[in-house]
């Protein structure tokens, strides 16, 4: 079905709260496991419904944030959603308890319960004020950045859109933009400051409620970190400094002489080539039309998906004024298909939409046709963003399909902006370990640590001559501090276990090919450092696993 077909009607909360009890009461009466398996099918269905029409309303107020109705919707699911959490988390209290624990872990597999535990761990219902005044101060964040109308040259455009010029080949234009930019942030820094001081004791106070010391825990409990430890990523972070920072600073310092500057400054950030970066050629509908070439020649599985998403118009990928920035993968479980949101603005980033994206698309396509949908339901996001950013290095065989010409020059902007963002998303994820760890902090000190990671992680960058940076406020333009607490990792997690799969097709594509697919089919039906084995990954926190890689990569960086 066409996605503008999708009929959407509000949720009928008590309804679905009432029908979703009498079902968690049949199934604490089930009389054998073949029964307690098909109530819990039942009981998945109804959540399911109620996910596929808030995303629905989610992805129509994301589409226009003027609209009034559909904004009103999303209020009514911020403050509404918290009560289905807790129907969720009585349901699994039940299945938790199962006399037919065996025949469901059999059935359901072990990761679904470990899953359940963490979820059980980090909810209970005298929480649901306080989620609800988190979800009320996470939409503030994402209107306040939505509603950003910077002038430029006679037109108003929002954040996302300005991302063209600040990547502009005149430095002058780059500096300017840099400067627009940042003056939003500028004008907006009391409510900014605001917002996350906010966040940061809501969550602080939920986690003591439950017995937490602090948020952190509590954290890792909501990101189902079902396999790994906040000690595993500490380790990690070490490694990262040591071993990955000398790369990354040895790839800024090639990047500098090609860019023909004495110093690398912030608005130089994202920019690799003195001509431009390349930016794709044809229109947003040419560029899709390319995807839909690039998918049919990879394999039978991604043609066929990439052309169900064309035909169900799952994409929204095309610019806006009062369209929500960033961009991501979503699910519309009544239908079985995944959807894609972004905002395409003449950059190459409109290109990582349809390989990033849509290897998280894809691989929801692949593991949809797994009748158990706890294989996918607990999926964690280090497994799920190895999906599209390994799929971002498979694509580029067919990068000169979107950039013509600079196909070469794409592939090494790619790889450099893959090694940056490492010791980027690595500062991310400390910064929130200290500022969770010392929730008591001013806004003023949270932003001087931020200024102390920035020497130990991006020392090749010089952020004189802009306040916004200056201050220590860069992370108040990145959602997932706000929105997704500890969510930023899995991107670091992902991108290295990407990086083998990189060195590895380069040796033998199909095999790797074979390997990436096992994975997406694998989904969540095993844990993370498990699955990693079994498609001959190495999990990145063991020790001398950076260093490989690191080892490998050097070898591909040329000026």
């Amino acid at each position: 079905m066409k996605f503008s077909e999708m009929p959407y009607n509000r949720v009928d909360f008590p309804a679905v709260i009432a029908q979703g009890k009498e079902i968690i009461q049949r199934a604490s009466q089930a009389k054998s496991g073949e029964e307690q398996f098909e109530i819990h099918q039942e009981f998945y269905k109804l959540l399911d419904h109620v996910n596929t029409l808030y995303t629905i309303a989610h992805i129509r107020r994301d589409g226009n944030v003027a609209d009034a109705f559909y904004e009103e919707e999303n209020a009514y699911y911020d403050e509404m959603l918290p009560e289905l959490t807790a129907l969720g988390n009585e349901y699994q209290k039940v299945l938790f308890a199962t006399p037919y624990r065996a025949y469901m872990e059999e059935k359901i597999g072990p990761v679904a319960f470990k899953s359940m535990e963490l979820e059980m761990k980090c909810f209970n219902d005298s929480l649901i004020p306080l989620m609800q005044e988190e979800n009320t101060l996470s939409t503030r964040y994402r209107k306040l950045i939505a509603s950003a109308k910077i002038m430029w040259e006679g037109e108003e455009l929002n954040l996302s859109l300005m991302s063209k010029y600040m990547r502009s080949s005149d430095r002058d234009t780059r500096k300017k933009a840099w400067a627009a930019y940042a003056g939003f942030f500028e004008d907006n820094q009391e409510e900014l400051d605001e917002i996350y001081d906010q966040l940061v004791k809501n969550r602080t106070k939920q986690a003591q409620m439950l017995g937490f010391e602090n948020f952190i825990d509590m954290g890792y409990c909501r990101m189902n970190r079902n396999s790994y430890t906040k000690e595993d990523i500490q380790k990690l972070r070490d490694q990262i400094k040591k071993v990955f920072v000398p790369l990354a600073s040895k790839m800024h310092k090639n990047r500098q002489a090609r860019l023909g500057v004495e110093q690398l400054h912030y608005y130089d950030i994202g920019v690799y080539f003195p001509q431009g970066d390349p930016a794709p050629i044809g229109t947003p509908e040419e560029i899709l039309e390319s995807g839909r070439k690039m998918y049919t020649e990879m394999s039978a599985e991604t043609k066929d998906f990439f052309n169900m998403m064309m035909e169900n118009e799952l994409f929204d990928v095309f610019g806006r004024k009062n369209k929500a920035t960033g961009g991501y993968m979503t699910e519309l479980p009544d239908y079985g298909v995944p959807f894609i949101f972004a905002n395409f603005n003449g950059t190459s980033g409109d290109v990582d939409v349809i390989t990033h994206e849509c290897g998280h698309a894809f691989q929801s396509y692949v593991a949809g046709k797994d009748p158990i949908k706890d294989h996918y339901r607990y999926l964690t996001m280090e497994t799920a963003e190895i999906h599209s950013m390994s799929m971002e290095f498979f694509a580029e065989p067919w990068i000169e399909l979107f950039f013509g010409e600079r196909g070469e020059d794409y592939r090494k902007m790619h790889l450099e902006d893959a090694i940056d963002f490492i010791p980027y998303g690595t500062m991310v994820d400390e910064f929130q370990h200290i500022v969770y760890g010392n929730p008591e902090m001013t806004p003023k000190e949270r932003r001087d640590a931020w200024k102390q990671l920035e020497k130990e992680y991006r020392p090749f960058l010089d952020v004189t001559g802009c306040k916004f940076l200056e201050d220590g406020r860069y992370w108040q333009r990145q959602h997932h501090i706000y929105e997704l607490p500890f969510y930023y990792i899995d991107y670091v997690l992902a991108q290295l276990c990407a990086f083998q799969f990189k060195i590895r097709m380069e040796k033998d594509q199909a095999d790797t090919w074979a390997a990436y697919m096992k994975l997406c089919e694998l989904s969540a039906s095993d844990f993370y450092p498990s699955m990693l084995k079994q498609v001959g990954l190495t999990v990145p926190f063991e020790e001398g696993c950076i260093q490989k890689i690191v080892a490998g990569l050097d070898k591909k960086l040329v000026q």
